[in-house]
């Protein structure tokens, strides 16, 4: 049996949400982290030839990007644009959208 799926793939029988817990979240950032300043590494490696300058880029990398993360999340933290999207919002859209799909919900 063919069950209908709403956009995000989920069938409209299914009632639970699943999320990731926020000790996935940090996990996957910390490991975004460390792979994306490897990368940085290992480039400056190839280009320059020396393992000096690639920790040294590295720890450069992690450092400046800390910093420039915490400016630009103050920045959209005072950006009006996308606040205003509420739960209401979302069950007025995900109704109008099976409405005109002719489902049932």
């Amino acid at each position: 049996m063919h069950l209908p799926t709403d956009w995000m793939g989920s069938t409209r029988k299914s009632k639970k949400v699943i999320k990731d817990s926020p000790q996935r979240s940090i996990l996957k950032a910390l490991s975004w982290r460390v792979l994306a300043t490897l990368t940085t590494m290992i480039i400056i490696y190839y280009v320059s030839g020396s393992l000096d300058w690639a920790l040294v880029g590295g720890a450069f990398d992690v450092v400046t990007k800390l910093i420039l993360y915490y400016f630009h999340e103050r920045l959209w933290t005072n950006i009006q644009w996308g606040k205003s999207w509420r739960r209401r919002a979302w069950k007025r859209k995900y109704r109008k959208m099976h409405k005109k799909a002719g489902m049932k919900i």
